[in-house]
């Protein structure tokens, strides 16, 4: 994916037509197998300049880190909020993510006018809300909150790993890589599993809990 700089066009008009606190929100960590899904919102401030905002995912991981540190520091709220696998596997995983968007949201101190989301509409918000298609390429507030929501997401994934190295996360982050689906494989699903996520091609092959393979 190419990487397109997300630019204030939209948080702009709205300034102007009265919207003084626009934040941007977006979660990621929607389609992995272990792990919370994270939002991130972000109020930035009109008086001051981020460069190089775009969507998390064509973002390289050390810019991504140097970007979310000058995001937290310049703009006017920011939070973050995660919901973990038993909550996921509890909801399902969209009306997981809309609930750490809704969080999120609702941890920003001021709280804002106006909520630009990537894509969805998210439900018990109290305040305006926009959905954006393609958002994290659109408007800079959305690409902040992917990139802040991205590095927390990659460092509690890191912390993971370092909890329990079994499965690779400070590699693969949750996501269903080659190498996740064999430590599923050999040592079964963890806490930090997501037990209604299970892939076709290993359905009824990962041993249920407190089970391991004979060689193991």
């Amino acid at each position: 994916m190419a990487r397109v700089e997300a630019t204030r066009e939209i948080e702009t008009a709205l300034a102007r037509a009265g919207f003084v606190h626009v934040a941007g929100v977006d979660e990621v960590g929607r389609g992995c197998l272990a792990g919370p899904v994270v939002a991130a919102a972000v109020i930035l401030d009109p008086g001051r300049t981020v460069r190089g905002l775009a969507d998390s995912k064509t973002v390289p991981p050390a810019e991504r880190e140097r970007l979310a540190g000058e995001i937290r520091g310049a703009a006017l709220a920011w939070a973050v909020a995660e919901v973990g696998p038993a909550d996921i596997d509890r909801l399902a995983i969209h009306r997981a993510s809309l609930e750490s968007m809704r969080r999120a949201v609702a941890a920003l101190a001021p709280q804002p006018d106006v909520v630009l989301v990537d894509a969805f509409s998210i439900p018990g918000l109290l305040v305006a809300q926009r959905g954006i298609v393609h958002g994290d390429r659109l408007s800079a507030s959305i690409a902040a909150a992917s990139i802040v929501a991205k590095v927390h997401r990659d460092r509690l994934m890191a912390a993971l790993d370092a909890q329990d190295g079994r499965y690779g996360y400070a590699r693969h982050k949750g996501y269903a890589t080659p190498e996740h689906l064999a430590a599923l494989e050999r040592f079964g699903y963890s806490p930090q599993h997501r037990r209604s996520f299970r892939p076709a091609s290993l359905f009824d092959k990962i041993p249920s809990d407190g089970e391991r393979r004979r060689d193991d």
